[in-house]
């Protein structure tokens, strides 16, 4: 089904992404920037330096150009059930990742095999009852300690909302919220799952962004991020 679904959008999946947030004032490459800044600096405080990432649900890989430029020596795995979106990220990046189709169930790669994962607003593509049998897929290719940050737009924020409806691509879209996706995310065994929420300001009010970082327990922004890390067994 995603696949069907994203291959007919891959071709225009950057204007209409470009034309839902429009009323940000930012473009989808600011979204993309801020999400690996967001991640690289949560490792960076851990000093953890990951060889190995999966980038799952990587779509036409807007995530890639931040992710190669911040951690420049990892091995770069994007995952999608879309072959379409995927020809069109590998003809924007020649040689930077692998590019890996997978049915949209199991992971094409054996345990352990990832020290990072990173999925950008990708699970309110998908149904609810695959949810955690998709993390648990995710936790599965994990090396132990390693991380899973999980972004997603966030169901309590208007301009949020309402950018998604006036998405073609986000037609059968189901917004999430935060405590439920934490919920699922321990629930499929990582450990301690945490929630930071994230853009409160417009491009408008950019000036008031610094503030932002006081205010990653309050669900109101734009979008959040759940982080877990793989416990030992």
């Amino acid at each position: 089904m995603l696949q069907a679904e994203f291959d007919q959008f891959a071709q225009e999946y950057q204007q209409q992404h470009a034309a839902s947030i429009r009323l940000s004032g930012e473009t989808p490459d600011f979204f993309a920037q801020y999400k690996i800044d967001d991640v690289a600096a949560r490792l960076a405080r851990s000093g953890v330096k990951p060889r190995r990432i999966l980038d799952f649900g990587a779509g036409v890989g807007n995530s890639l150009g931040p992710m190669r430029a911040a951690f420049p020596d990892a091995e770069i795995t994007l995952l999608d059930p879309s072959s379409q979106s995927l020809d069109i990220a590998r003809k924007r990046f020649p040689g930077q990742a692998d590019f890996r189709h997978f049915d949209g169930e199991t992971i094409p790669y054996g345990d352990g095999s990832f020290d990072l994962a990173f999925a950008a607003c990708v699970f309110h593509h998908i149904p609810e009852n695959l949810h955690v049998g998709l993390i648990k897929e995710i936790e599965r290719v994990l090396a132990t300690g390693g991380s899973f940050f999980l972004f997603e737009h966030n169901p309590w924020n208007p301009l949020t909302t309402h950018a998604v409806r006036s998405c073609a691509f986000d037609e059968n879209a189901v917004l999430i919220h935060g405590r439920d996706m934490r919920a699922r995310m321990a629930a499929a065994g990582f450990s301690g799952p945490d929630i930071v929420y994230r853009i409160f300001f417009p491009r408008l009010f950019a000036r008031l962004r610094p503030l932002e970082r006081f205010l990653a327990t309050i669900p109101l922004g734009a979008q959040y991020f759940v982080h877990a890390v793989k416990p030992a067994v």
